[in-house]
């Protein structure tokens, strides 16, 4: 690991707040993960393997660790009770000079409609600026997810005039516009 850069968080992982608690996933999760993942709206918003079964989760898995073992990012089950997972929050530098922190979350379909995304992003965010103290915190978000957009603006995030970010996944490329948390 390069020392010379600000580790996102280091294990054992788990913020709790606004009646979530974040934590890391555990071998118990795998079936978890594939509950909230294979599912066609993550398959069109996320970069996640589709169809998203047990192998992809178990991949999954071993990236989240690999990634948090790096010390670049670390993706967090999304609980309401410290132990069944109802999404993710990942948090990860972005950019080319890695001054940025940036969010990314998604919630099962089972879990929609009950404000997860917005507590789970505020309180990542919190952590973020309070202890990593980034030049920013930003979400990266397709124009065409309203839904996100809506989790974006009521978590104190404002859309940038940045030129939109293109990333490639699963062959298909996606136009993201970049929100920032407002000062």
């Amino acid at each position: 690991m390069d020392t010379n850069r600000t580790v996102i968080l280091v294990p054992p992982v788990r913020l709790e707040g606004y009646g979530v608690a974040l934590r890391e996933w555990a071998d118990t999760d795998l079936a978890d993960l594939v509950a909230l993942y294979d599912d066609p709206e993550m398959a069109r918003w996320t970069p996640v393997a589709s169809p998203f079964g047990l192998d992809a989760a178990r991949a999954y898995l071993a990236g989240a660790r690999e990634g948090q073992a790096e010390g670049h990012r670390v993706q967090l089950a999304v609980t309401t009770d410290g132990t069944v997972p109802r999404g993710e929050v990942l948090l990860f530098r972005s950019g080319p000079d890695e001054q940025d922190v940036e969010l990314a979350y998604g919630v099962g379909a089972a879990h929609r409609g009950q404000r997860l995304a917005g507590r789970a992003v505020r309180l990542a965010a919190e952590y973020a600026v309070r202890e990593i103290r980034p030049r920013r915190v930003v979400l990266r978000i397709d124009a065409a997810n309203a839904a996100s957009e809506a989790v974006a603006r009521s978590c104190g995030f404002e859309l940038t005039d940045e030129p939109p970010v293109s990333r490639v996944s699963r062959g298909r490329e996606a136009v993201l516009r970049t929100w920032r948390l407002r000062a």
